[in-house]
């Protein structure tokens, strides 16, 4: 299969629905430290990520969005952990939303020459 600028995007824009589903996570954890019995909840992006390899799923994600459950991990929440994850996390999406605008632009750039 050659180079194909739209499937890159496809697969740039499942990683920055689930940088957002991920940081929802952490915000839902923070918001629940003190509710008993609550369990930390997160997004497995291995799992998520694994299955954009599948023809099937990429299509299924850019119809209907990347549909990651977030599922308990167990354990209590820490707050320090939580907000250093919600760090991470936010570099990520910086560098997702990097990798789309170098896309589009070669895209833009594809298109100059095509004229």
């Amino acid at each position: 299969m050659g180079y194909s600028p739209h499937h890159s995007i496809e697969k740039t824009n499942l990683i920055l629905d689930l940088i957002s589903k991920k940081q929802q996570a952490h915000g839902v954890n923070i918001t629940n430290v003190n509710t008993p019995n609550y369990q930390k909840r997160g997004v497995d992006f291995a799992k998520h990520l694994g299955l954009s390899n599948s023809p099937l799923e990429t299509k299924l994600s850019v119809k209907f969005g990347a549909s990651p459950v977030m599922k308990d991990q167990g354990g209590p929440v820490h707050i320090p952990e939580e907000l250093i994850a919600m760090q991470q996390n936010s570099i990520l999406y910086s560098l997702a939303t990097r990798r789309m605008s170098a896309l589009i632009q070669e895209m833009k750039q594809i298109a100059q020459v095509g004229k």
